[in-house]
């Protein structure tokens, strides 16, 4: 079967940028489609099934910040944020908002399109692993994690809501429970040596996660810091059965 197209929304206000990166990407087997605003941002996601969007930070009216934070709260979408500025803090902020993804202008569309397929290419891993092991879930005290499905369940069968890159963290934790693992590790398990991410974004990431999951954030007990080692996962974890 042929693979099929993914379905990418560009919000870009100036028309240059959004139309070469458009084209870029239409050129490379990919549908586009383009949004000048958050406006017109959510219509296209009314209107049509999007696979991934690149959100620019600076953007008229609402910026791409609450933008990807609206999202976020609505969507498991992956995003891709493009900004002017590159600093640390600001690709932290954007983390912060559920972002998967970050790349400072300006920027080679090659590299674009690469983080555009490694963000795609973890989901559609993390998809088709229950496949290959005969487990469609894991458990930890209680906790249900899916990556069929790609999603996580409280204790009382709630649905948490996580990114993409959120997820994908807290599935790498439980598939090796007990072992520590360094950030440069993690990076390397959840999005790729090439993928150009800091491992700063690890730490980012983890925080956001124990915000969810962890009884109590001040002292927490799932997920351990190891010093000068990285972080390990202490919860005993079980694999779920296809008919369970």
């Amino acid at each position: 079967m042929a693979r099929l197209q993914p379905n990418i929304l560009v919000v870009e206000d100036d028309r240059e940028t959004r139309t070469l990166i458009a084209k870029y990407l239409r050129n490379n087997s990919c549908n586009v489609t383009i949004a000048s605003d958050g406006r017109e941002m959510f219509r296209a996601m009314t209107d049509h099934r999007v696979d991934l969007i690149i959100l620019d930070v600076m953007l008229p009216g609402e910026d791409g910040l609450s933008l990807c934070r609206t999202v976020r709260a609505q969507s498991h979408t992956p995003i891709i944020m493009l900004t002017a500025r590159g600093e640390d803090v600001d690709r932290i902020l954007g983390l912060e908002m559920g972002a998967d993804d970050y790349l400072a202008k300006p920027f080679n569309p090659r590299e674009l399109l690469a983080r555009i397929n490694a963000v795609l290419r973890r989901q559609a891993i993390a998809g088709t692993a229950s496949a290959n092991d005969g487990a469609t879930a894991l458990t930890f005290l209680r906790w249900r994690i899916d990556f069929r499905l790609r999603e996580l369940r409280n204790p009382e069968g709630a649905r948490v809501a996580m990114t993409s890159a959120e997820f994908d963290l807290l599935w790498t934790f439980c598939e090796r429970p007990g072992r520590v693992l360094s950030r440069e590790s993690l990076l390397d398990l959840t999005q790729g040596r090439n993928a150009g991410s800091f491992e700063r974004s690890i730490d980012v990431l983890v925080s956001r996660i124990r915000r969810k999951i962890e009884p109590d954030q001040q002292e927490p007990t799932l997920i351990k810091t190891v010093r000068s080692g990285g972080y390990m996962f202490t919860p005993r974890v079980d694999a779920v059965g296809a008919g369970n």
